[in-house]
């Protein structure tokens, strides 16, 4: 680390230590900083947290109580393909969300992807029959080194709880399906933000499942921190740039599939400050979904305030995983500490 970086980094934490926080947004936040500032929008998690088993299920549900027969407008970007998620050739074919969203791990995608069927037999009974199928969504990053996958601990019953608990307030970190993941090789999981939109008069909400990035490269601030912890840690297992990361968008402008699309591809603009790059072994997906049912998209030049309010809230949203998140012991021994104690070490080897 040069000394220019040296000095910036002596700042960086100097705040942490005096005011416990990173990275000043570049605008302004809605109320709740969340994803469900958005009106209507609720998230729910179950956890399962005992020795071994380090997972979970988290669920995303828009307003409405039968998106099968009110289908929302929603699109997707896929910044690196290397996922196993359920639902996304469809909506980019259609530009339709018809079920809740739900985030697990990556051999957990079977089993909610029936519990999103099932639930939707349920509000819809000739679903299949009479009707046509519906296409739940499902995006799983992969949690293997905290968790045993193996064990395939997630169960319907575990997908339906976090549907049936899912509200406004939700916590964040190490819950739900960012129970076992991992960040910068660090503790990661859940994080949201939310940036209003006066242009539109519209409000935009995030939440990520952040499970990427190699420590060496963790940015904050523009300050390549990274470089300094990985010293301080010589008995942390490497992460590479190849966990992945999912980023769900929700706003209640009336935008179109087509430029919900484009929204959700400036969310790598977001990871790339934070030092990544998305990996070759990364799965970064982003999902963006209106909560107007009929479109009235406006010119795709008033889009700008959006598309940079994308950026930064899924930049905030990262940092908001990590520092929520609390550290996790779990598969075989394997350990990742949070954020906040490595800042909390590196502060207090600051000379006064």
């Amino acid at each position: 680390m040069d000394s220019w970086q040296q000095a910036q980094m002596h700042l960086l934490l100097r705040r942490w230590r005096t005011e416990r926080r990173l990275a000043t947004p570049r605008f302004a936040c809605g109320p709740g900083n969340s994803l469900s500032d958005v009106p209507g929008v609720r998230v729910g998690h179950s956890t399962l947290a005992r020795g071994a088993v380090q997972t979970g299920v988290t669920a995303i549900v828009p307003p409405g109580d039968n998106l099968f027969a009110r289908p929302l407008p929603c699109g997707a970007a896929v910044l690196n393909g290397f996922a196993k998620p359920a639902g996304l050739v469809q909506i980019a074919e259609l530009g339709e969300l018809q079920t809740p969203i739900l985030l697990g791990n990556t051999l957990a995608v079977g089993t909610l992807f029936t519990a999103l069927a099932r639930d939707a037999i349920g509000r819809n009974p000739e679903l299949g029959r009479a009707l046509p199928t519906v296409n739940p969504l499902v995006l799983e990053c992969n949690d293997g080194w905290l968790n045993d996958i193996q064990a395939l601990a997630v169960t319907e019953k575990v997908a339906l709880e976090a549907l049936a608990g899912a509200g406004p307030a939700f916590a964040r970190g190490s819950v739900g399906a960012g129970r076992g993941m991992s960040c910068f090789g660090l503790k990661g999981g859940i994080g949201t933000a939310s940036r209003p939109i006066p242009a539109l008069n519209a409000t935009l909400g995030l939440l990520v499942l952040a499970n990427f990035g190699a420590l060496a490269a963790l940015t904050l601030d523009g300050v390549r921190i990274g470089e300094a912890v990985e010293p301080l840690l010589p008995e942390l297992a490497p992460q590479d740039d190849a966990g992945s990361i999912i980023i769900i968008m929700a706003t209640d402008a009336p935008l179109d599939a087509r430029q919900l699309g484009r929204i959700a591809k400036r969310a790598g603009a977001g990871l790339g400050r934070l030092g990544s790059y998305w990996g070759h072994g990364s799965g970064d997906i982003a999902v963006a979904f209106s909560t107007r049912h009929r479109p009235e998209p406006p010119p795709d030049a008033a889009l700008e305030p959006l598309l940079a309010a994308v950026a930064d809230a899924t930049e905030h949203a990262v940092l908001d995983a990590l520092l929520s998140a609390d550290a996790v012991s779990g598969f075989r021994g394997h350990f990742r500490p949070s954020l906040s104690q490595v800042l909390d070490r590196l502060a207090q080897a600051l000379p006064d």
